[in-house]
């Protein structure tokens, strides 16, 4: 079958539209009949919300339904099942896995989390010591997992853990999915520098988790986890934004509004970053078209770095411009967000929540070795570590 054209795309999104108007159909039924009609992503295979189609038509359809109003499924509430799970599912799934996830999932019927970093294995994931063993045709899995967003509202979770201590740290570790409803899954707030409780950590005590929901081969966790791990930095650094989009737009609306704020210092800085950050929304584009060959590379990795520096730098200068107000801060309570919500909220709010940046989503640290290595092709650094048994490492 010959992949849709635009104009195929147009048609079809039209056809949905009259077959289902916006404003007189609910919200969830709406998006269900857009994932079957294969509008949902079009460059999945049809039949699993796509029509087989270039990445690079998604934006005919999403202008089409734009203009009618029609309801979108809230990406940011459910931003690690769509740039995350989703991938790594299409991948590596089975297709019973595939058919099972996939639509609630796009839909929104059923929020993701990601059981991935622990507290002695953060910057050194490979080190993890989450345990998963065999007992018939499940897994009983226990450990402990921290900076887990979303863990609150979560029905699934991606889940990485060991399954054989006698390898080496990188091998020995298979992927999971994880039921966050089982009575073995025990989510606590971690109460952040914002006051709110964004994050949280999740204990797993005697977590049976079927083989069937098992992805990829045992054993070979870690090559599934880069799959899921390089679609995130390139979701959380390389994701759309419009000319004066996220964080410079509201330093340069207060610049433009509030003349008496204005120094040539802070001038000169912000146009810096103003350039920067036209730079970086580019360079993003750039790398969204490169996804159309194929999967996403460690370049991702460089793009979260430039996301990170930049929200730190032009939040401090939306602090530093505001002067004594850049002081406030409009509410401590303690709540744990469905979202994250850098542009609706205060300055104060930009400046303290950015600090998260260069940690989440691999630390900056860590993103500096991945490009140096695998985009530089600079030497790695020596490793003594590598053929040693997990089981052997100090901890």
């Amino acid at each position: 079958m010959t992949a849709p054209d635009a104009a195929e795309l147009r048609r079809r999104t039209r056809e949905l539209l009259a077959a289902h108007p916006p404003a007189t159909t609910e919200r969830t039924d709406f998006l269900k009949a857009r994932f079957d009609a294969g509008l949902a992503w079009v460059h999945y295979p049809a039949g699993l919300g796509g029509l087989d189609a270039p990445r690079s038509l998604q934006p005919v359809v999403d202008a089409e339904l734009a203009a009618a109003n029609a309801p979108d499924n809230d990406p940011r509430r459910i931003g690690i099942g769509l740039g995350m799970a989703a991938p790594t599912v299409l991948r590596f799934g089975t297709d019973e896995q595939k058919k099972r996830f996939l639509r609630p999932l796009w839909v929104g019927e059923e929020v993701w989390c990601q059981l991935f970093s622990e507290p002695g294995a953060g910057s050194d994931l490979a080190a993890l010591g989450t345990r998963a063993v065999r007992d018939g045709e499940d897994w009983v899995v226990d450990g402990q997992k921290v900076w887990t967003s979303s863990a609150h509202l979560a029905r699934w979770a991606i889940l990485i853990a060991r399954t054989d201590p006698d390898l080496p740290k990188h091998r020995g570790i298979s992927y999971f999915i994880c039921d966050m409803t089982d009575p073995g899954v025990e989510v606590r707030p971690l109460r952040q520098i914002t006051g709110e409780a964004e994050f949280n950590e999740v204990f797993l005590t005697g977590v049976r988790i079927p083989d069937s929901h098992r992805l990829g081969p045992v054993g070979e966790g870690w090559k599934v986890a880069q799959t899921t791990l390089m679609n995130e930095r390139v979701s959380i650094g390389g994701s759309r934004i419009p000319r004066e989009g996220g964080m410079i737009g509201p330093v340069a609306r207060t610049w433009r509004e509030r003349p008496e704020l204005r120094t040539h210092d802070l001038h000169q800085r912000l146009l810096t970053l103003w350039v920067e950050a036209e730079v970086a929304r580019l360079t993003g584009e750039r790398l969204r078209q490169q996804l159309v060959a194929g999967q996403p590379g460690p370049e991702g990795s460089g793009m979260k770095l430039a996301f990170a520096r930049l929200n730190q730098e032009i939040s401090g200068l939306e602090v530093e411009l505001l002067g004594d107000e850049g002081l406030l801060y409009g509410d401590w309570t303690m709540r744990r967000p469905e979202l994250v919500d850098f542009t609706g909220r205060d300055a104060g709010y930009r400046y303290l929540r950015s600090k998260g940046n260069s940690i989440e989503g691999g630390t900056s640290e860590v993103l500096l070795n991945i490009v140096a290595e695998r985009v530089l092709g600079l030497p790695s650094e020596p490793r003594n570590d590598k053929d040693v048994a997990w089981k052997d490492l100090s901890r």
